[in-house]
């Protein structure tokens, strides 16, 4: 059975693909981001869950979204200069996607399947090594919380 991120088109900050290799046999956390969020600063502590995880196989990836309360307003180039100078980012960031309604991208489409919608910036998808969906967390579970460290654990076994 192929992986279900095979097939899903994924754009980088930059505009270019992003690999995937970076994430197929790997466990991912992807999280809808925004700049000016009262949440951003959970970008300093995914920073570091992916600098302490990487080496065991977890890759974060950081999707910008500008669909609550417009927190994403900027551009590609303002968004990348934002993470990088603010918290040090260095972990993958897709291009800007809609999460909710009708123009929800393919990997949302992907994630929350017949779900509720996303509630709100920083949400948390978790995928096993085998592609599987491990866990959907709130945007309250910050990225050092116990209940996201099981799930990353059971994520990178699985």
């Amino acid at each position: 059975m192929s992986h279900p991120l095979d097939s899903l088109p994924l754009t980088q900050l930059d505009g270019t693909p992003l690999s995937k290799d970076q994430l197929v046999g790997k466990a991912v956390l992807f999280v809808n981001v925004a700049s000016q969020c009262g949440l951003t600063p959970q970008y300093r502590g995914l920073q570091d869950l992916y600098a302490a995880q990487r080496d065991q196989g977890l890759v974060v990836v950081g999707v910008p979204c500008n669909q609550f309360g417009a927190q994403e307003p900027g551009s590609s180039d303002e968004i990348a200069e934002f993470c990088e100078v603010n918290y040090g980012v260095q972990f993958p960031l897709l291009d800007k996607q809609e999460v909710n309604g009708p123009g929800r991208s393919p990997l949302y489409r992907w994630l929350v399947g017949d779900g509720p919608d996303i509630q709100w910036n920083f949400e948390k998808f978790v995928i096993g090594r085998d592609g599987s969906i491990v866990a959907r967390l709130s945007p309250k579970v910050t990225p050092n919380a116990p209940e996201l460290a099981q799930v990353v654990q059971k994520a990178l076994t699985a």
